[in-house]
């Protein structure tokens, strides 16, 4: 039964142990019931349903964690997901040893080796991943951690239910390395109490995935939610300590480059003051891309905006 919080109760710490799991996101029933600037801490399995003790427990792709009911969350709101914290919880992590077909030309496919499992052990004392059967020329590679969420998001616009393999607006299976600890998700409410999932838990990746996989673990996670009212996105927009980003989901990926451009066009003039020229001047000398997924079947290409260049920063005097 969904574990429901006493409605007077506010910036509660939740501490929600999950039981059952979800491979698509959608108007799903709750499994916790929390209020605006609440704090949840809970655990996700790996990608493949292995959790701590590295036993399957549930179906993949993704098993996700949730959903999590913010209560006063509405359509045409943003739901503002902060990541405190994001750990492995065991020391056995996995990947592939071989890039995805996808990633080389289509010529080179036929010389690519097996996809086969790859073991690391995970070390977060040393903070390092290695691997247990090294490939030659890696028997001393050490990996630096890098904790990130692989797939979380919100029920989809119009009741739909998205497979946690693949990405769109409402978030998803983005595979992006910058969903790291310490950033904070913006994401569109379509559905009463946005209903937030998460997991597909990564101790390390490269950009783009192009393994078809990170290093896929499970995690302990604290996140605190706080819902900004009337405050309408299209897409996943989000913040860390140097940037403003906005996040496209589609296919081919140029599309995904246009819907996280045109985010980030809309997000400078209706927040920062600028018109569609300024945003656009701004952009056009200011902006980095990052590729997020290429591996699953919509891409994720992020758009990065130096919070320096943004109006009221102190840019204006600033030289090299």
């Amino acid at each position: 039964m969904p574990q429901r919080s006493a409605p007077f109760l506010i910036m509660t710490i939740h501490h929600y142990f999950p039981t059952h799991y979800h491979v698509a996101i959608g108007t799903t029933a709750p499994a916790l019931y929390i209020q605006d600037g609440d704090t949840v801490i809970t655990t996700t399995v790996d990608a493949n349903g292995y959790d701590a003790s590295a036993q399957i427990i549930t179906a993949e792709p993704n098993p996700m964690t949730g959903p999590f009911f913010v209560e006063g969350a509405m359509p045409g709101d943003a739901l503002a997901v902060h990541f405190d914290s994001i750990v492995p919880n065991r020391a056995w992590g996995w990947s592939r040893d071989a890039l995805a077909a996808n990633a080389v030309n289509p010529e080179y496919v036929r010389t690519l080796p097996p996809r086969n499992l790859l073991d690391w052990f995970v070390d977060t004392e040393k903070w390092i991943a290695r691997i247990e059967t090294p490939p030659r020329g890696l028997e001393n590679f050490a990996l630096p951690l890098a904790p990130m969420l692989g797939c979380f998001g919100v029920a989809p616009r119009d009741g739909q239910a998205i497979s946690t393999f693949t990405s769109a607006e409402h978030g998803g299976n983005m595979d992006w390395n910058g969903f790291t600890q310490g950033v904070t998700a913006y994401l569109p409410v379509w559905a009463p109490g946005a209903l937030f999932f998460l997991g597909d838990g990564h101790a390390a990746q490269g950009d783009g995935e192009i393994g078809g996989t990170g290093v896929e673990i499970s995690m302990n996670v604290q996140f605190t939610a706080r819902i900004l009212k009337n405050q309408k996105i299209n897409t996943l927009r989000g913040e860390n300590a140097e940037f403003i980003f906005t996040v496209g989901n589609a296919r081919p990926l140029d599309g995904a480059l246009q819907i996280a451009t045109t985010e980030m066009h809309q997000w400078l003039m209706h927040a920062y003051g600028l018109d569609a020229r300024g945003a656009s001047v701004l952009m056009a000398q200011g902006i980095r891309y990052e590729i997020g997924n290429v591996f699953d079947p919509a891409y994720t290409m992020v758009c990065k905006m130096p919070k320096r260049f943004l109006p009221g920063q102190g840019n204006e005097t600033r030289g090299r």
